[in-house]
C-alpha cells in the first residue's frame, strides 16, 4: 500500500514518527496539536485525534492535560528487565568498556533469522559479531542481525567506538523489545571468544527489537555463566522504593 493509499490518520502518524526518527522532535518536545494538524495536513479533527491517541498508546507520545502532547522519553519506559547499552551498564559499575568487532557483513536472511525478523527469505540483513569486555575481560559476545533498509549505514560504523545498541537507538527510538533468557552450553567458537573453560555454561539472551511497527533487529547475546548475572528491582507504580539499610541487597548474598 503506497503512502497515498494509506488512511489519513496513518499518514499523520507516519509524519510524526518520521520527525522523531530523524531527530527533528526530541524527547519532551511538544508535537503539533489537533488544531495544528487539521490546518497543516487538511484532515478532520477526528483523524488528528485518532493519530495522536494511537501514537500515545504505542508509547511515542504522552499527553499532559492543559499543556499539550509531547514526545515520550523512551528511556524512561523500561520494563522490569531493561534493554540496556552494555557500555553504559559497565560504566555504571565504575569499570571500563572495550569492544572488538569480529564480523561486520551483508548477508541474506535465512531460516530462523528471516522468521525472527519477519522478512522474506533472502532479504538483505547486516550481521554484526562483537566481543564486549569489562576491564579487559570478555563478558558478552553480541551476535546481531539488522534489517538492512532500517540501518543502511551499519557497515560504516566502528563498533569498537560505539556499541550497536547506541547506534541503532540513535537511528530511531526503541518502540518495543522482546527478550528470552536461557542457560546453554556454548559451542567451541563462543567459548574461545569469551575465554570460557570447557564445560562452563553460558547465559544467552535472545533479543528482538521493533521500530515503526516491525522487527528490525534480532540478536543472541552470550555471557559466561561464571562472570555475568542479570539483576533487577521492581517497584509497583506509585510505591516508593525501600531504602532500608537493614535489607541486604540480593546480589551481595552467597548462592
Amino acid at each position: 500500500m503506497s503512502a497515498l493509499q494509506k488512511p489519513r490518520y496513518q499518514q499523520v502518524k507516519d509524519l510524526i514518527i518520521g520527525r522523531i526518527s530523524r531527530g527533528e522532535l526530541q524527547p519532551a518536545d511538544r508535537v503539533p496539536s489537533e488544531n495544528e494538524l487539521v490546518e497543516s495536513m487538511k484532515v478532520s479533527r477526528m483523524t488528528a485525534n485518532r493519530a495522536l491517541r494511537e501514537l500515545t498508546d504505542e508509547g511515542y507520545l504522552h499527553r499532559v492535560a492543559g499543556s499539550g502532547t509531547f514526545v515520550a522519553d523512551f528511556r524512561a519506559g523500561s520494563h522490569v528487565l531493561e534493554v540496556q547499552n552494555i557500555a553504559e551498564e559497565i560504566a555504571a559499575r565504575g569499570h571500563g568498556h572495550s569492544a572488538e568487532t569480529l564480523r561486520q557483513s551483508l548477508q541474506h536472511a535465512r531460516g530462523e533469522v528471516a522468521r525472527a525478523l519477519h522478512v522474506e527469505q533472502g532479504t538483505d540483513v547486516f550481521h554484526v559479531l562483537v566481543v564486549h569486555r569489562e576491564n579487559g575481560l570478555p563478558i558478552q559476545l553480541e551476535d546481531r542481525y539488522v534489517v538492512a533498509d532500517f540501518a543502511p549505514d551499519c557497515l560504516d560504523q566502528d563498533f569498537s567506538r560505539i556499541t550497536p545498541s547506541a547506534y541503532l537507538t540513535a537511528i530511531a527510538p526503541l518502540q518495543e523489545a522482546e527478550q528470552v533468557v536461557r542457560a546453554a552450553q556454548p559451542n567451541a567458537a563462543v567459548r574461545k571468544h569469551l575465554n570460557m573453560r570447557d564445560g562452563e555454561p553460558c547465559l544467552v539472551v535472545l533479543r528482538r527489537t521493533w521500530s515503526r511497527g516491525r522487527p528490525v533487529t534480532f540478536g543472541r547475546l552470550h555471557h559466561p555463566g561464571s562472570r555475568y548475572e542479570l539483576t533487577g528491582h521492581y517497584t509497583p507504580p506509585g510505591t516508593p522504593r525501600s531504602t532500608s539499610a537493614d535489607v541486604v541487597e540480593l546480589e551481595k548474598l552467597e548462592q
